[in-house]
């Protein structure tokens, strides 16, 4: 949790392009196959979740699944 806000600044750092889905963003959404997903670097801590943007919000994905686990504000 203390980490949200530098993971939220280094997210924005990457640039990564926003994908456009017609789903609605909110926790436990699937996202669709074709997502892109990203490491999460070990210094704000250990997960096996990946992150994306989509709909320009940065959203943290469980990769087994591509359930939406957090929105990261």
């Amino acid at each position: 949790e203390s980490t949200r806000p530098q993971f939220r600044e280094y997210v924005v750092t990457q640039r990564h392009p926003s994908h456009r889905v017609q789903a609605e963003i909110r926790v436990g959404s699937e996202l669709p196959q074709t997502v892109t997903y990203y490491e999460v670097p070990n210094r704000f801590g250990e997960t096996r979740y990946r992150y994306t943007v989509v709909n320009d919000r940065t959203v943290l994905v469980d990769p087994s699944t591509r359930r939406i686990v957090q929105i990261v504000e």
